[in-house]
Parts: structure tokens; sequence; C-alpha cells
């Protein structure tokens, strides 16, 4: 008499499911490892040139982040005036000359900060670009804030904007035959192109006073006007 026994063999599914998987990563690894390093190499550039890339016209003007050493801005700003000395004859010529190259940095910088970051939209009262120019743009310009912002006691048309050592007569030597000659009316030239064409027009000069001291003179009705804005 034959005594039979049976067998049951079980497989569990969770099992069954796992060799599944690696069966699948084994293939796809033997497949990636078959490639020549030139695919390789094309695939990486491939994903390279698909990923967004952030230029400096994406990044923010406000932070006031330093993109260029000041050794090169110095030997870019010294040349500028030297170019500039060149085809004058008088030291007033010459902070004329300066204060027109400033004029043209000042509409780009309208353009730039209003256009691109504040969808165009301007200040338009007159103590808030004011401020405009002593923090954001002066930021801009050269990293940080200017030092002061003062009302004239006998003029209300006056305002200054002082800075104690501007960074545009860091290195740079005056003369003794040119001794009132200011480069910071170059400046002068950025700020009074920025308020004209914001709608506040004005005169801008840089003197020799707490270091540098930029008198600002507003015209008339820019003063008529603000204070029609405050009453409302």
């Amino acid at each position: 008499m034959f005594q039979v026994t049976r067998y049951f063999f079980y497989v569990s599914p969770r099992k069954e499911t796992f060799c599944a998987l690696e069966t699948q990563s084994q293939e796809k690894f033997t497949k990636s490892s078959s490639k020549s390093p030139g695919q390789s190499l094309q695939m990486s550039l491939n994903i390279a040139a698909n990923r967004p890339r952030t230029s400096i016209l994406d990044k923010p003007l406000s932070r006031g982040k330093g993109e260029v050493s000041l050794s090169c801005f110095a030997l870019l700003f010294s040349e500028l005036v030297q170019y500039s000395q060149s085809r004058v004859y008088t030291v007033a010529e010459l902070q004329n000359r300066l204060h027109e190259l400033g004029q043209d940095v000042g509409v780009r910088i309208i353009d730039l900060y209003f256009v691109r970051e504040r969808n165009s939209k301007r200040e338009t009262k007159l103590i808030n670009v004011l401020l405009f120019i002593k923090t954001t743009c002066w930021k801009c310009l050269f990293g940080r804030e200017a030092d002061k912002l003062e009302h004239a006691n006998d003029d209300e048309r006056t305002y200054y904007i002082i800075e104690k050592e501007p960074l545009v007569n860091k290195f740079i030597s005056v003369p003794k035959d040119k001794g009132s000659l200011n480069c910071a009316t170059f400046t002068a030239g950025i700020i009074e192109a920025v308020l004209t064409n914001c709608g506040f027009p004005c005169k801008v000069s840089a003197h020799w006073h707490k270091g540098t001291t930029y008198m600002v003179k507003f015209e008339d009705h820019v003063i008529a006007r603000d204070k029609q804005l405050e009453e409302k």
C-alpha cells in the first residue's frame, strides 16, 4: 500500500511584486549601462539646457548687492573723467560734461526700476520720491543708502542729500589748479534726471560741504502741487 504525501506551495503576492520590480530595475540598469559615454554626455547637456537660467536682469534691484568690484568701477570712472577732461578747457565745462553723462545714467535707472520692478507705478508725493532717491536708488547705484536727507530752513523748494564719502570721489586726486572740481557732479546729474523724468522738475548741483552735499532745488509748481496733494 502506497502512502501519498501532498506538498502545498504558497507564494506571497508581495514577494512576486518585489521580484518583478527587481527584474525591471535590473533591465533598466542594463540598458543605461549599455549607452556610450558620448550619449551620456549628450543627455547631461540636454538636461542642463532645459533648466531655467537666472540672468542679472531677473534679480531685484532693491537688495543693493554689488555685482561689480570697486577697483573696476574706479578704473572705469577715472577713464571717464580723463576722457571728459581732454575735451574741455575749464573746470566748469568739465563739471557740466560729467553732469550730462550722469543724466544719461539717470534716465536708464528710471526705465530699469519703475518699468521692471514696479509695473510703471511711480511716486506722486515729493517726500516719497526723495526717500526713494536716498534709499533704493542709492543702493542700486552704490550698494548703500545716502547719509542724510535735509530740508532747507529758508527755502521750501530746496532739499539737501548729504554723502560724507562719495564713491565717485574715492580714487580721484584733484590738482591744485582745479581745487573746486567735484566729480560728484556726475551723481548730481543722475539725481536730476531721475527726479525730472518722474515729474518733479528740479536742478541738482554738488558742493563741498559735510563731505559732498547735493542741493536739489525744485520748481515752484512742484511745491504747489505737493501741497494740494497733502490737503486732499
